[in-house]
């Protein structure tokens, strides 16, 4: 919006905000035009846009013309770029494969391809909004039923994965509908079973509107390496080490618990299987197997959002914990240091809360609850391990967060309310 009133000068353009997203948006364009007398510029199903749009596909075969070109994605929300395109390239050089990329949630064209007529889809995510379009154009429609070869429809977490491709690649930030058509090269060579090998593939990147508060969910969703699992393990001293010896040499990501009721402890882990060779193609549920071998009860949260984006945060809530104390850890990102701490701490005590997750830094940010009879002989070896160990440690069991939040002993923690006699001076 910002950009518009600026290349406009600001005194020779209006910019008029309405609805949600595009659909909202448009169809009250549309009613203006028509009430004062304006002239609508489409943003997509018009002649004069594709073919503008279509000149990317000029500057592509321009720039290869002496060089192989097998396949060119394209991103697509109503389908003007994608029409564009498609409608100059199969006819400058026909052998070239023309394949757009939608959001899974947002599958306008390819469901209206599939169906060989116009749909208007009931909703749209919005994750990918720049391409967030419930019907796509009667034009580019035409214009895509003549020339596109095929249709990808790529995930909210391969979308992110993309974009963290493209800014490992050349430092660049993509908005979530600007990377569809890298999601979708990326997707198209993972299912190809080695297939596409040695073939030049043009992914169109279109976009940078994003919004910097966005590269925080961006972030947590692009490693699709990455498996998230609930496993269910028996409330005892050394569980916590027989899980980890299960996964390790694995790379464990994040891994959330809570004490609970002293029989059985439910846990959020996330780690990443290996994938390099074709031997390791299965190696998630080469692990599974071996924990559920082990009775630890395992179920799959790869996909359940649910657990994604809210409940990996809470790590069991409050509980009573005999004897715990809190301490905040710094471990060094790489190998072992997870394995290190579970070795060196004192085999009697049992680790009552455990909360750490992987955020890209040089040292992961670990908070621990150990169960630590009240002895001088504890404290002695409490600080034979904290100085064995070597990782910077603050001890938080006196912060008035954990005692209102973590711990269920209410005398822990003491609020006073104001008298209710009284008129309170701010409202509550």
């Amino acid at each position: 919006v910002a950009a518009v009133r600026h290349h406009g000068r600001n005194s020779q353009v209006e910019v008029r905000l309405h609805g949600s997203n595009y659909d909202e948006a448009a169809a009250e364009a549309t009613r203006l035009a028509a009430e004062e007398g304006l002239t609508m510029v489409h943003p997509f199903d018009d002649p004069q846009v594709i073919a503008g749009q279509g000149t990317v596909g000029v500057e592509i075969l321009k720039q290869t013309v002496s060089e192989r070109v097998d396949a060119i994605y394209v991103c697509c929300g109503g389908g003007g770029m994608l029409a564009g395109i498609a409608a100059y390239v199969k006819r400058v050089r026909p052998g070239v494969r023309v394949i757009g990329v939608e959001a899974a949630d947002a599958p306008g064209m390819t469901e209206s391809l599939r169906r060989g007529e116009v749909v208007t889809l009931p909703s749209v995510g919005l994750f990918a909004d720049g391409a967030a379009v419930r019907r796509v154009g009667d034009e580019t429609f035409r214009l895509c039923s003549a020339h596109v070869d095929e249709m990808i429809l790529v995930s909210t977490d391969e979308i992110c994965a993309a974009i963290k491709s493209v800014y490992n690649d050349a430092r660049v930030v993509l908005e979530p509908a600007g990377a569809l058509g890298v999601a979708g090269i990326k997707k198209h060579v993972a299912q190809s079973n080695g297939t596409m090998k040695n073939q030049t593939l043009v992914a169109i990147t279109s976009g940078a509107n994003m919004d910097f508060d966005r590269l925080r969910f961006v972030s947590e969703h692009a490693d699709v390496s990455e498996r998230m699992i609930a496993v269910t393990i028996p409330e005892r001293v050394g569980a916590f080490r027989a899980l980890y010896d299960l996964i390790w040499p694995r790379n464990v990501t994040e891994f959330s618990y809570r004490y609970a009721d002293g029989q059985s402890a439910n846990v959020i882990l996330s780690f990443q299987p290996y994938t390099h060779t074709d031997s390791d193609a299965d190696d998630f549920s080469e692990v599974v197997k071996g924990l559920e071998k082990d009775f630890f009860q395992c179920t799959d949260l790869s996909k359940n959002m649910l657990a994604k984006t809210h409940a990996r945060y809470f790590g069991g809530g409050r509980a009573s914990a005999p004897d715990e104390r809190l301490f905040r850890f710094e471990f060094p990102e790489s190998p072992g240091a997870l394995k290190k701490f579970l070795y060196s701490l004192n085999v009697s005590w049992n680790v009552s809360l455990f909360h750490y997750r992987n955020h890209g830094d040089d040292f992961g940010r670990v908070l621990v609850g150990i169960q630590i009879p009240n002895s001088d002989a504890n404290e002695v070896k409490l600080q034979d391990f904290l100085d064995n160990l070597g990782y910077v440690c603050t001890e938080e069991t006196d912060n008035e967060v954990y005692k209102r939040f973590m711990t269920a002993d209410d005398s822990n923690f003491a609020y006073s309310y104001p008298d209710e006699t009284t008129e309170p001076t701010t409202p509550r």
